[in-house]
């Protein structure tokens, strides 16, 4: 056995190799990551027909129509909802990207804090808008 071996003196562990990778990839986030982005694709494909069927509703009516079907509660949530699954997809997704090519680690935290800041800036001014216009003001 080598001095490298799992099963030798008091570097031993119990756990399994498998055990010992779980939920962590070398950020430490990667599967909690993946699973986030595969629910945020969930939600939006659950909310991409009732988002159909606004834009269709929107086609075919004027200013003021357009107001009052964007100024329902019922419409505003949707939208919302279908901002903040994209906005978070977004985000995670853009993460990735930079991790996996952005090699400089200023480079690489400049980006990601980038990202983040952008997402939010985006989120915030879809939520803004949203609720302006169902507010009616």
């Amino acid at each position: 056995m080598s001095a490298n071996s799992p099963n030798s003196g008091s570097s031993a562990s119990m756990r399994t190799p498998l055990g010992r990778v779980r939920n962590h990839g070398s950020s430490h986030s990667g599967t909690r990551d993946h699973w986030r982005q595969r629910m945020t694709a969930v939600a939006m494909l659950l909310l991409l027909i009732p988002m159909i069927v606004i834009v269709m509703s929107l086609l075919s009516s004027n200013q003021a129509g357009a107001v009052q079907i964007l100024g329902s509660p019922v419409v505003a949530v949707i939208m919302l909802l279908f901002i903040v699954a994209s906005v978070v997809h977004m985000r995670i997704g853009m993460q990735i990207v930079i991790e996996d090519y952005v090699h400089d680690e200023k480079a690489k935290l400049l980006s990601i804090m980038a990202n983040n800041f952008f997402s939010a800036a985006v989120a915030l001014a879809s939520a803004y808008a949203i609720f302006k216009l169902s507010s009616g003001v």
